[in-house]
């Protein structure tokens, strides 16, 4: 299955926002972890994703946090 890498950015503002849209929201990432910066000032947060396609990796998130998440395809690559 295709991986993907999610990165949702927000404003210092909206950080509760961020992490209440979890609440009630069905999603194998919910009660994971994911790499960001929220702690440290930067607002941002990352996860690796498996899914068929690109809207399915989405829609492992809530809407709110979706409609602000840029989408990857990644791939492991061999560095020599």
């Amino acid at each position: 299955m295709p991986g993907f890498l999610l990165h949702h950015r927000h404003d210092a503002a909206d950080c509760g926002i961020a992490f209440t849209a979890w609440r009630g929201f069905d999603s194998p990432l919910r009660h994971g972890h994911a790499l960001g910066t929220c702690r440290l000032g930067g607002h941002e947060l990352w996860w690796l994703v498996q899914a068929a396609t690109p809207d399915g990796a989405l829609a492992q998130l809530p809407p709110w946090l979706a409609a602000r998440t840029r989408v990857t395809r990644i791939g492991e690559v061999s560095i020599p």
